[in-house]
């Protein structure tokens, strides 16, 4: 019976040889995805700062320090760059919205959905300025089928929070739950602009305070009318 590693002009097999060839490999395999990630983060840095549109290829490879063709070893096109960004940044999105518990009260779930997505975006700022920025100046059908499974995914998981509050009667019914998503869910991407990790006002108290100042509002709540209010104000004068 053939040994099942001798080659085909049945050379013995030499397992010292077999164990070079096999670590020199998987060498290359990880070498190769740290160089497709350092790739991806170096687009993903650039297409936030400049947009999609404005990045050449040739930019993205001279700040990883390769030649532009090789690029095109590891992405077929910038679009797929983009794609695989914002695609790696959703499936992340979606799995802390999966970690959420989903017997939470609405106004806790709510603030559980802010507060993952506040945290996402101060580990990836890059990322979410892809997606909130990029992603929708970019055509649906230049999209792959992926990312906008996904992005359909988390609004949903945000708009089923909304509807869940107001079914239980504890969100207002007037307005559209996609309308309260849209306002809240750009306030929160956008605090990547002016919040940091690292900022003394912690993201925590930011996701609290945000779901606050939207479910409570930021006016102080007044005991008195405003027919009480001008009967001061004349007594005052007097």
């Amino acid at each position: 019976m053939e040994h099942p590693f001798t080659n085909t002009l049945d050379a013995p097999y030499s397992p010292t040889k077999q164990a070079f060839d096999f670590g020199r490999e998987g060498s290359g395999v990880a070498e190769s995805t740290t160089r497709r990630q350092e790739i991806l983060d170096a687009a993903a840095e650039l297409f936030a700062s400049k947009g999609v549109g404005a990045t050449p290829i040739r930019e993205i490879a001279d700040r990883v320090g390769v030649v532009a063709g090789a690029l095109y070893h590891h992405f077929p096109s910038k679009q797929a760059m983009v794609d695989e960004v914002v695609t790696d940044y959703l499936e992340n999105l979606r799995a802390r919205y999966g970690a959420i518990d989903a017997h939470l009260d609405p106004r806790s779930r709510l603030r559980a959905i802010v507060a993952a997505s506040l945290d996402a975006a101060q580990e990836n700022p890059h990322a979410t300025a892809v997606y909130q920025e990029e992603l929708s100046v970019v055509p649906e059908d230049a999209q792959s089928s992926r990312t906008a499974e996904l992005a359909d995914e988390i609004q949903q998981a945000w708009l089923d929070a909304i509807e869940e509050g107001k079914r239980l009667g504890a969100f207002r019914n007037d307005l559209p739950a996609l309308v309260f998503h849209r306002f809240i869910r750009d306030s929160v991407w956008r605090s990547i602009k002016w919040h940091r990790a690292d900022d003394s006002y912690p993201t925590a108290r930011l996701a609290e305070d945000c779901v606050s100042i939207f479910l409570d509002g930021f006016a102080v709540e007044r005991t008195c009318s405003h027919h009480d209010d001008e009967h001061r104000s004349a007594h005052a004068a007097a």
